[in-house]
């Protein structure tokens, strides 16, 4: 009986410590500014594994993590880990208790019970699974790192990828768009991560680039 009850009490103890254990917050906005894009003439950012990238828009977002996907498929060694973000009203714990958030083929779902928390063009508005591109180790690894409930800023580009094979990425450049073609294809050249809520005044502008 006893290894039993120190069995269980390791288990709840390793629960609580996990680090893929979503972190909660209490109710509120924690992610309050929406994302900043500006649209730019088309460069190449050159090649990386065989794909060329085209960057299309510089892109700022600060949002709080929903989920973070690992995945095998084609394209996997350019985009190892989806990441879906919410701000504005879905980054307020209120509202995503009331939903059950998963990603799968590339895609990003939720659903609800009964009655959504949000109108559904809302939340779509407020909420994206983006496929991140690393710029360099230090994004890799904080990206593989991240878990439900942090709050992070990404600096980067907005891409489209292709390989001379044929196969073909194109980006996002919208935030409201839904289904085939609406995740943002996002090459991070910096990532910060916070386990507090963002201030409402937030900046959205990271140092100067190096041109």
């Amino acid at each position: 009986m006893k290894r039993l009850v120190a069995f269980l009490l390791l288990t709840a103890a390793l629960w609580w410590l996990w680090p893929d254990r979503a972190l909660r917050h209490p109710s509120g906005i924690t992610a309050p500014t929406s994302p900043a894009q500006q649209m730019i003439p088309a460069k190449s950012l050159g090649e990386i594994k065989g794909y060329r990238l085209e960057a299309q828009a510089d892109y700022v977002i600060h949002a709080r993590v929903l989920r973070t996907k690992r995945y095998h498929s084609r394209g996997d060694d350019l985009v190892p880990y989806d990441v879906a973000l919410g701000w504005g009203p879905m980054s307020d714990q209120a509202n995503l208790d009331r939903l059950r958030i998963s990603q799968s083929n590339r895609f990003f779902f939720y659903a609800w019970p009964d009655q959504p928390p949000l109108p559904v063009g809302e939340m779509a508005r407020h909420a994206a699974n983006v496929h991140v591109i690393s710029a360099n180790k230090t994004v890799a690894k904080a990206v593989a790192r991240l878990r439900a409930g942090q709050l992070v800023a990404m600096r980067g580009y907005l891409v489209n990828v292709s390989r001379p094979d044929g196969f073909h990425w194109n980006t996002s450049l919208r935030r409201d768009d839904d289904g085939n073609g609406a995740c943002e294809l996002f090459y991070v050249e910096e990532l910060r991560v916070s386990d507090q809520p963002l201030p409402a005044n937030s900046p959205t502008t990271f140092a100067a680039r190096a041109q």
